[in-house]
C-alpha cells in the first residue's frame, strides 16, 4: 500500500533535479523560511499598529489606508441611505 506521502511524491524530472542540488535546495529552503518568518512578523506588527491607531483616532484600518470611501459607501448602501447601490 502507498502512504499519503508516497502518493504526493512522484518521480518526475523536476523532483530528480531538486535531489541533485541538495545543498542548494537546503540553502533556498532556509532563506525562504527566514523571509516568510520576517513577513509574518511584519504583518502581525502592522495589524497591531493599525488596531492601536484605530483605538486612538476612531478611524478604522480601511480609513487609515485610504479605503474609507469604499467602506462608507458600502455601509450607506446596506442601510439604504443611497438611492442606488454599487
Amino acid at each position: 500500500m502507498n502512504t499519503i506521502q508516497e502518493t504526493f511524491m512522484t518521480n518526475t524530472p523536476a523532483n530528480d533535479q531538486l535531489l541533485n542540488n541538495n545543498h542548494e535546495q537546503l540553502t533556498l529552503v532556509e532563506q525562504l523560511r527566514e523571509v516568510e518568518l520576517f513577513n509574518g512578523r511584519a504583518a502581525m506588527l502592522g495589524i497591531v499598529i493599525g488596531i492601536v491607531v484605530e483605538g486612538l483616532t476612531g478611524f478604522g484600518i480601511a480609513h487609515q489606508i485610504g479605503l474609507g470611501a469604499l467602506v462608507d459607501g458600502y455601509a450607506a448602501c446596506r442601510t439604504q441611505f443611497l438611492p442606488f447601490c454599487f
